[in-house]
């Protein structure tokens, strides 16, 4: 059965490596406790946790992103970042990007061009 949350992808590559959950728990910096946690799916890791968790699964287990808020949360996932710091890498209000990151509003032309270079630039 293929892995449906991060969680099972995490427990998947942990036992391909043949990793206890206590090593993998030492290597995000959290408790094995935790881990156990987001192995049965009982909570999601922080999103500041996604960089370590992707670098260990050797892959992105999400979709490719669609749209504009796909595009920011893949940029969560990659980076690690926060809504303040994503919006001060752009030069935006952190509100105007939280707007465009929860999909309420959508990013003025200029805006919108601006944010395609800046996603596709941080996925590099």
């Amino acid at each position: 059965m293929s892995p449906r949350t991060l969680g099972e992808h995490v427990r998947k590559r942990r036992l391909e490596l043949a990793l206890t959950q206590k090593q993998v728990a030492d290597s995000f910096g959290v408790t094995s406790f935790t881990v156990l946690n987001w192995e049965k799916g009982y909570t999601e890791p922080p999103i500041g946790s996604y960089p370590a968790i992707l670098r260990f699964l050797g892959y992105d287990p999400f979709p490719e992103p669609t749209t504009v808020s796909e595009g920011i949360f893949a940029l969560w996932r990659v980076r690690g970042w926060s809504i303040k710091e994503a919006a001060q890498r752009l030069g935006v209000d952190e509100g105007t990007w939280g707007t465009w990151e929860r999909g309420t509003t959508v990013p003025w032309p200029r805006y919108a061009r601006l944010l395609e270079r800046f996603l596709a630039a941080s996925h590099n």
